[in-house]
């Protein structure tokens, strides 16, 4: 048995996402494996580093930083969260990140992005945490028009929701055949097309694989959504979801809301956690 954790993004319903995994690491649950998507992946990769109540603290911290996020630094580097603090200042002098834990934890992590290429996802293993890890973890949270392509060995990506929003299907491709998956919508939610998602397609025309990606996705995403819920039917795999949508934007400067959320992801861990130890065998 190859125990895997699939963490879906969100930009900072991902807090809900913080809440689950420091749940499951107060109860010293460990996975072979985990993946993560955008805010699945910065967020995430802390289960690797063991860094509990990590990715909660810096963004009440920094979440009214205009290094952090702001249209400001959108208008200045064309990166919406800035790139030089989130990816250097924050994790390696502000808020460390411990790349030696993550280095020697055996544990995989995984993070997805999307090659504006081919529009394909890719997928990266990430060991050291430092250096071009840190380029992956940033192409995998680059979201289309509020960041730039991130280049990475003469290709350049944008964020891994783009091609793929739940990897569930590349871990079950590479052994991983008890997964438990971290949604940030609610059971039974469900894309719908929208004005928002036609300008984002005419504003990415210079991208046209990815602007491609993104006017196909809500069909791409809810045919993965009915595939997840009849595999959880089935027992194969386990669903977390939040218990309602969470109603918290991409950008949030309130930290008495990051912590609203993270705190819904703790009680329904908290809720769920029987339920998860049996399903791991534990």
């Amino acid at each position: 048995m190859k125990k895997g954790l699939i963490l879906e993004g969100g930009a900072m319903r991902g807090l809900f996402t913080c809440g689950v995994i420091d749940s499951l690491m107060k109860e010293n649950i460990e996975f072979d494996g985990a993946i993560g998507v955008s805010a699945g992946a910065v967020f995430g990769c802390n289960y690797k580093s063991q860094q509990i109540g990590r990715a909660l603290r810096y963004n009440t911290r920094f979440c009214k930083d205009k290094r952090y996020c702001s249209f400001k630094s959108l208008l200045k580097t064309g990166d919406l969260y800035g790139a030089e603090f989130c990816y250097q200042d924050l994790p390696f002098k502000l808020d460390i990140f411990d790349t030696d834990t993550f280095e020697k934890n055996p544990m995989e992590f995984w993070i997805v992005a999307t090659d504006i290429e081919s529009g394909k996802a890719c997928y990266h293993k990430c060991t050291t945490g430092k250096d071009e890890d840190m380029d992956w973890f940033r192409a995998s949270a680059s979201m289309p028009i509020a960041s730039r392509p991130v280049e990475i060995g003469g290709k350049a990506y944008l964020d891994g929701g783009c091609a793929d929003s739940v990897p569930l299907a590349f871990f079950e491709s590479i052994g991983y055949d008890r997964n438990v998956v971290v949604l940030t919508q609610p059971k039974g939610y469900r894309k719908k097309k929208s004005r928002k998602t036609k300008l984002l397609v005419r504003l990415l025309s210079k991208y046209p694989a990815i602007a491609e990606d993104l006017k196909d996705r809500c069909e791409t995403y809810n045919r993965l959504m009915t595939e997840i819920e009849k595999k959880a039917a089935a027992g194969e795999i386990l669903v977390i979801y939040p218990p309602e949508a969470l109603n918290i934007g991409s950008v949030e400067k309130n930290p008495d809301e990051l912590r609203r959320v993270y705190r819904i992801g703790e009680e329904t861990a908290a809720e769920n956690m029987a339920a998860i130890k049996e399903f791991l065998q534990i």
